[in-house]
């Protein structure tokens, strides 16, 4: 017999001269939510995309937006451009319908994610361009030309 003490939840001890034959209704709920569920139920649990990692780089000339999300089309895709925001969306479905002996399997697929940048006003916003290449969203953000760096150069005193 374990001399171990079983600790619900809520963190209160269990009364230890209760009938160890009769769990509680306390700790039976316990044993149900704490136990692991089989792989059964949670392996197509969470099949959507979750929010994909981005990585900004800057370089004199532009601002280039990377961001992973492998597994779609660039026609899933939505980029839009709002008062100096801009907003990457995807919304994914799918249903497969399987025909078998006496019922129809159906099984739904939805998945979508938004993400959203404040522009610096040195982006030229006209000129945005974006490009999807091996599960990588790539959107150019090119700076106005006054918004550009200047290469260093030398002042002669006169």
């Amino acid at each position: 017999m374990s001399n171990l003490v079983n600790v619900p939840k809520n963190g209160s001890l269990v009364n230890s001269n209760s009938n160890q034959n009769f769990p509680t209704l306390s700790n039976w709920l316990d044993d149900i939510f704490n136990r692991d569920l089989p792989s059964v139920v949670t392996s197509n649990f969470n099949t959507g995309i979750t929010l994909p990692k981005v990585n900004i780089k800057e370089s004199a000339d532009d601002f280039t937006v990377e961001m992973a999300v492998p597994g779609l089309k660039k026609s899933d895709f939505q980029i839009d451009i709002d008062n100096q925001v801009l907003s990457i969306s995807t919304e994914t479905k799918e249903e497969n319908k399987h025909k078998e002996e006496n019922y129809t399997r159906r099984e739904f697929s939805y998945s979508s994610f938004k993400r959203t940048f404040a522009l610096p006003e040195s982006v030229n916003d006209e000129k945005i361009n974006a490009s999807y290449n091996e599960g990588i969203l790539s959107i150019l953000l090119p700076k106005k030309e006054e918004a550009k760096q200047k290469p260093a150069r030398s002042i002669k005193i006169s």
